[in-house]
């Protein structure tokens, strides 16, 4: 049988089998009647069927394509599976979401220049322009001036211990759902995404301008480092999930944009998943290190702290790509020695 005749004999149980799919995926397998469940079990092993048919005679990779995602989303509704495991959760904490991101290290790069970008452009403009502070600096800044809030912590008079918390615990809400919109937004072909990440740039370099003009450029790096590298690289990272969606709508790569899309949906979902670990630990520093201020913490040692932290966590990041060389390295090795 030729390839065009087959897929017109086949077509119909295919199409059969994606509608049962979609009906049983938006309201569960109870929403299919008895016939329907025992159609979709012989449409399931029917349609595998077809997919070895096509793979075995080199057919079309869009075809194959769709019969793969046919099959996978059959077999998921057939067999959900188990609740996933402790040691499950962890394992990907600990060597998943490392090597995740070393494969979307491209995406993880882009989102740190856009949010580089908008620091740049925000420390720029207030150089230029002191007055555009109104558009640039963030709302609870604008009458805060940095040598009296200084001068204030050092003599104690500073926020109250439950002002520190409600604060912490804002930042931290809305650094979150930063997070979760950059994520969301790629949606938009990326556009909101990048804007995201410009714009939480801009508020941060537009800041460290109003400190460094006054003469506060280590303490705000004392204040803002040592939450403010786990917390920024995780923002990152969701900005790198929202354009692998993105990625999927534009550059599909042979398979349609619906089928695309829910691909990278899986490890963009997984990207941002990994961050949960890197807002926890930002928000513990953030309520205790980030708000001691000299001179009960000193500027140096909080910065030395920030560096400390950061090595820690890029450590952990790039630790797949460590891995990769020290393995990459014993195997020339054992090569050379064969030789």
């Amino acid at each position: 049988m030729e390839m065009a005749e087959f897929i017109e004999t086949r077509r119909p149980r295919w199409q059969q089998l994606e509608s049962l799919l979609d009906k049983s995926e938006s309201g569960g397998l109870r929403k299919l009647s008895l016939d329907e469940a025992r159609s979709l079990g012989k449409l399931y092993r029917a349609v595998s069927s077809d997919l070895l048919w096509v793979r075995a005679r080199s057919g079309s990779a869009d075809v194959s394509a769709y019969l793969n995602d046919l099959v996978g989303r059959a077999y998921a509704l057939t067999y959900p599976g188990t609740r996933p495991r402790f040691a499950d959760v962890w394992a990907f904490v600990a060597r998943g979401f490392p090597a995740l991101l070393r494969r979307e290290w491209r995406m993880y790069v882009a989102s740190v220049l856009l949010m580089l970008a908008g620091a740049g452009f925000g420390y720029v403009g207030m150089v230029v322009d002191p007055d555009a502070a109104h558009y640039l600096v963030p709302e609870q800044h604008m009458d805060m001036d940095p040598v009296k809030r200084a001068a204030d912590e050092a003599a104690g008079k500073g926020m109250s211990v439950e002002d520190q918390a409600q604060f912490t615990t804002f930042l931290f809400t809305h650094n979150i759902q930063v997070a979760f919109l950059a994520f969301a937004l790629g949606i938009t072909l990326g556009l909101g995404t990048a804007v995201m990440l410009f714009v939480n740039g801009l508020f941060l370099g537009a800041l460290a301008q109003v400190y460094v003009a006054k003469g506060m450029a280590g303490w705000f790096w004392a204040w803002i480092l040592p939450h403010g590298i786990p917390e920024l690289s995780a923002i990152c990272i969701a900005g790198a999930a929202g354009l692998v969606i993105a990625r999927g709508m534009v550059a599909p790569g042979g398979l349609s944009r619906g089928q695309a899309l829910r691909k990278e949906a899986v490890t963009a979902v997984k990207l941002l998943f990994g961050t949960l670990v890197l807002f926890v630990l930002a928000g513990f520093i953030e309520g205790t290190v980030s708000q001691i201020h000299p001179p009960k913490l000193s500027v140096g040692f909080k910065i030395g702290f920030a560096l400390t932290v950061g090595a820690g966590v890029y450590a952990y990041l790039l630790s797949d790509w460590m891995r990769g060389r020290r393995s990459g390295a014993r195997t020339d090795g054992t090569t050379e020695a064969a030789g």
